[in-house]
């Protein structure tokens, strides 16, 4: 029984929660879990809670006077631009926060300081994203953005804490990401935990499906991804009938299609980037596999669109903004993104939009301090709430947006958002909080 209760102890030292201010006074568990995919509902509570209050930073730096006779504002940039298998996503992240800064100086800058982008590549190499960071710090940077690829955000922001530099990022939907507990960093993208919820809805609750085949990136945004997912559909009594992996730059998935057709299921996820998910699709419509297709949020891209063809017609997916949506400042970034660059923006190049002028809003209101910065950044009344292009954020306590998911389906050649449901309408806990 000691023993027991011992373990019951442990496992609730991993365990954290949060309170979510949402406008309204009810409380909702951790990455808005229901109780249905609550971890652990069935047993002990936890012996301690993380996640409860946002970490403060009590260090220096807050007395430190603005830098006098500087001729630019320098912010800096971490994006895949070359040498990685999402440069297109890095390029549209880069462009999105580069109208920002455009307009920001057509406003006239920082008190007729013009704002100039740093910009740095990253290439998904361990250990290399620090040392970009650290060139923003020589080159005085007072804050920065970035980046997509989950190992380079996670290098990166143990430089940013040393460095103390502030840090928004657009693009990383690693659930794990913002519990690092680092002071100095927000994420304005909602999280894979969130795309997963609404999957898991989707697939399960209101298609009906009960065997689910998935085949998975092996990498961390594939890895990291399907865990949250498949962790929420064993609690809804759907464990995956079988994990299948590929590498990034694949062509020949008839291996693992194989292996998937041999389980018979009755649905499949995708879960990779645009190139290989749409060949995937290929391969399996040539092999007879036709069953419905389910995918990760990047499928919602041009040139899944293009391989996948006539096939994509009926595929599911996420997205965490409605490109389609009536707000006004979502149609002015448009045409003014269009006009600039040529294409649409995807979901990077919006958050990329967002998190920018919310670093240029931050900059603006308390002055050149990178302590200031961070704490108007991380100061949750003042963002909470915040309305961008992509909507209207919402931050946990671990500074993670978790606002509203979407889900996409493909009719005649193009995606179609609808605003996806919780899995529990009733996702209330009262006073009770916690997640893993």
């Amino acid at each position: 029984m000691k023993l027991n209760c011992r373990l019951l102890s442990v496992v609730g030292l991993i365990l954290c929660s949060v309170s979510i201010l949402t406008g309204q006074d009810d409380k909702q568990n951790y990455g808005k879990a229901t109780d249905e995919i609550f971890p652990y509902q069935r047993f002990q509570k936890a012996y301690k809670y993380f996640f409860l209050e946002p970490i403060q930073f009590y260090g220096a730096g807050r007395e430190i006077p603005p830098p006098k006779d500087i001729k630019e504002v320098r912010i800096g940039f971490l994006g895949p631009l070359e040498g990685s298998e999402i440069v297109s996503l890095g390029k549209q992240m880069l462009q999105g926060a580069s109208l920002a800064i455009d307009e920001a100086n057509k406003k006239g800058g920082y008190h007729g300081i013009p704002f100039k982008l740093m910009i740095h590549n990253d290439v998904g190499a361990w250990g290399a994203a620090a040392n970009e960071v650290v060139k923003m710090d020589d080159e005085k940077v007072w804050a920065w953005l970035g980046s997509i690829d989950d190992i380079v955000s996670h290098v990166a922001i143990r430089a940013t804490l040393k460095l103390e530099i502030p840090m928004v990022c657009p693009g990383d939907p690693d659930p794990t990401f913002t519990e690092t507990n680092i002071p100095w960093v927000i994420r304005v993208i909602s999280d894979d935990r969130q795309s997963s919820y609404a999957l898991v809805n989707q697939i399960y609750k209101k298609d009906g499906h009960s065997r689910v085949a998935v085949i998975r990136a092996n990498n961390r945004y594939g890895r990291v991804g399907i865990k949250i997912f498949s962790e929420t559909a064993t609690r809804v009594g759907h464990p995956m009938v079988i994990e299948e992996r590929f590498n990034d730059g694949e062509t020949d998935f008839k291996t693992q299609l194989e292996r998937i057709m041999a389980t018979a299921p009755d649905a499949i996820l995708i879960w990779g980037n645009a190139r290989e998910s749409g060949l995937i699709l290929q391969q399996m419509r040539a092999m007879g596999l036709e069953q419905p297709i389910y995918g990760s949020d990047r499928m919602v891209s041009p040139e899944f669109l293009k391989i996948a063809g006539n096939l994509a017609d009926g595929i599911m997916t996420t997205c965490q903004y409605n490109p389609n949506s009536d707000n006004p400042k979502l149609k002015v970034f448009q045409t003014n993104y269009f006009n600039r660059f040529g294409l649409e923006p995807d979901v990077f190049a919006a958050h990329a939009y967002d998190g920018m002028n919310m670093i240029i809003e931050s900059i603006n209101k308390v002055g050149l301090n990178r302590v200031l910065i961070r704490d108007v950044l991380t100061d949750l009344k003042t963002f909470q709430g915040y309305q961008g292009v992509t909507g209207k954020k919402v931050f946990d306590k671990s500074w993670n947006n978790i606002a509203d998911i979407w889900i996409a389906k493909v009719r005649h050649g193009k995606f179609e958002f609808t605003s996806a449901p919780s899995i529990d309408p009733k996702n209330k806990v009262g006073s009770k909080t916690g997640n893993y």
